[in-house]
């Protein structure tokens, strides 16, 4: 490869993150920004916007590829070398919350255009992780629930969502959504409340 091309390459690159970074913060302010809005907001034409991403659905899925990215390594990061299924969930669900409400609006938007399922479909190495783990507390009695953990799983994934819509609904204040959120799944995941409550506490 000759130092133009890897020149040009870089500039491309440089350009596909500008435009990611700026289609958040751009979306983040106004769910229905359109593309001549990002292009004019990251400084190019449209047509450069378009030669990274054909729509603005693949725009948004794009993005939701990479939330969906912070997130895996949000909860892998806080559940390293924990070996506590409850203090390992509490964890996780504390350093999944700042990602998911960064990108909670964005979520919203996105099932409107990359659809539920899609979302869902992104979601599994995560879910799968949850599954494991959720597995492991219930083998242990750390967890009761007369759920598998496959469908706990669920439940603990619908929850943060739910969650996050009613920080967008006005209705809980988003510094406090990661504590109960933490707090909520536990009990849900059949943590006594104090237990969770504990837990949740010492680590915020």
């Amino acid at each position: 490869m000759t130092a133009m091309t890897t020149g040009s390459t870089s500039r491309a690159d440089a350009n596909r993150r500008r435009i990611l970074d700026v289609a958040l913060a751009e979306l983040l302010r106004d769910p229905d920004a359109s593309m001549d809005q990002i292009a004019r907001a990251a400084g190019v034409v449209r047509r450069t916007v378009y030669g990274h991403f054909p729509s603005r659905e693949a725009l948004i899925s794009t993005l939701v590829d990479g939330a969906v990215a912070a997130l895996a390594d949000a909860d892998a990061r806080a559940r390293a070398g924990v070996s506590d299924p409850a203090e390992a969930l509490a964890r996780s669900l504390l350093a999944l919350w700042p990602v998911a409400d960064r990108y909670r609006l964005l979520i919203a938007l996105a099932q409107r255009t990359v659809t539920v399922q899609g979302i869902r479909e992104r979601l599994a190495p995560l879910r799968e992780d949850k599954i494991r783990l959720l597995q492991r507390g219930l083998d242990e009695g750390v967890f009761v629930s007369p759920l598998p953990a496959p469908a706990l799983a669920y439940v603990v994934e619908q929850m943060l969502f739910a969650v996050t819509e009613a920080v967008n609904d006005g209705l809980l204040a988003a510094e406090e959504a990661g504590r109960s959120a933490a707090v909520s799944v536990l009990t849900a995941a059949g943590v006594p409340a104090p237990r969770a409550t504990e837990l949740v506490t010492g680590m915020s």
